[in-house]
């Protein structure tokens, strides 16, 4: 006779206790994404809804935050708040919305300045700031360019060419300045300090140069084709002015270039795109230096004359204004709140102002 063993059977029970596990397992494993599981996606994330896996309903990317692009409305003044709006970027959104632009502080410093020293006793004529950096250019001296990370100490930088350098901007990831002498008028330079001489458009005795709306525009001491402009600051292009007379400084704002000339009838002119210029009557004419853009008004200083110094919310209609002493007010520039000019000559060779409009 065969002696049978008897097998062991799982019992209901248990069968369905095994079956129970492993539904589990499989959607523990389905909601955790780090898991063998492949997710089903659902429709892409939106600013305002996250995509999902449409089997477990796990998050693969949340919802993104709008892409919002702002634009002035109302500018802020020192007494009132600004308003800007702006408008998501991303494509199908349709979202818009509003923010405050806070109040400007008035400057409340005590105006004292420090001397610091140059990197050499060169003619130094022009600053500017950009990607960290200060740089000046000069129209004398061995090493014509310096730089600094602080305003404060200054190291010497080699020009490309020893011209006669009189105005250094920034824009466009470049700085670019340009000269009123030597064979190429014009250099570039990425870093502030090493420079590659450029081709002016013409040999004229450029004063000044400005960078705004995608665009270099520089100006010149001479009666034709006095402007030349460039997107890249390599490449220039003359253009006419609006008179033919000794352009001395360029600046944009507003939506618009506006230069001014030390001698001529018109000695303003202005233009939307540095090409075509018009030409505005001036408050006064006097020897107008320098101009610049800040807190909604374009503000000129002079070198002579009885007010020398005229301000004008569009660059069109100018009022005279007076200042703090008759000396020769060569540069102005705007920054923080504050109208800073300078002077070659007198007691008090700084004067501010507050940047408010009347």
């Amino acid at each position: 006779m065969k002696n049978f063993t008897k097998k062991p059977k799982f019992s209901a029970f248990l069968r369905f206790t095994a079956i129970f596990a492993v539904t589990i397992l499989l959607l523990v494993a389905c909601k955790n994404p780090t898991d063998s599981h492949t997710h089903t996606l659902g429709a892409a994330a939106t600013c305002t809804t996250a995509q999902i896996c449409t089997d477990c309903g796990d998050v693969i990317v949340a919802a993104l935050d709008h892409n919002m692009a702002w634009v002035t409305i109302t500018p802020a003044t020192f007494t009132t708040e600004g308003e800007e709006a702006g408008t998501c970027q991303r494509p199908g959104c349709t979202h818009t919305d509003t923010r405050p632009i806070p109040q400007l502080i008035p400057y409340t410093g005590t105006g004292t300045w420090t001397a610091r020293a140059a990197a050499e006793a060169n003619s130094w004529n022009s600053v500017t700031y950009g990607n960290g950096l200060f740089v000046a250019v000069a129209s004398s001296g061995t090493n014509r360019v310096m730089t600094s990370p602080d305003g404060i100490s200054w190291t010497a930088r080699e020009a490309a060419e020893a011209n006669h350098w009189a105005s250094v901007t920034y824009g466009n990831g470049i700085f670019v300045a340009v000269a009123g002498s030597g064979t190429n008028r014009v250099m570039t330079s990425e870093n502030g300090i090493s420079w590659t001489a450029r081709e002016a458009a013409e040999a004229k005795s450029w004063r000044s140069v400005t960078y705004g709306n995608g665009l270099f525009v520089a100006v010149a001491g001479d009666l034709s084709n006095s402007v030349m402009t460039s997107e890249d600051g390599i490449d220039w292009t003359a253009r006419d002015p609006a008179a033919a007379t000794y352009w001395r400084s360029v600046t944009y704002g507003n939506g618009l270039f506006v230069a001014v000339a030390d001698q001529g009838a018109n000695c303003v002119m202005t233009s939307p795109d540095g090409i075509t210029w018009t030409a505005q009557d001036p408050a006064l004419y006097n020897g107008w230096q320098s101009v610049t853009y800040g807190n909604g008004l374009f503000v000129a200083v002079a070198g002579g004359g009885t007010n020398r110094v005229m301000t004008s919310p569009d660059g069109i209609t100018w009022t005279a204004r007076t200042t703090t002493e008759a000396n020769f007010w060569i540069s102005v520039t705007y920054g923080n709140g504050l109208f800073v000019a300078v002077s070659g000559g007198g007691t008090n060779r700084v004067m501010t102002a507050p940047g408010v409009r009347e």
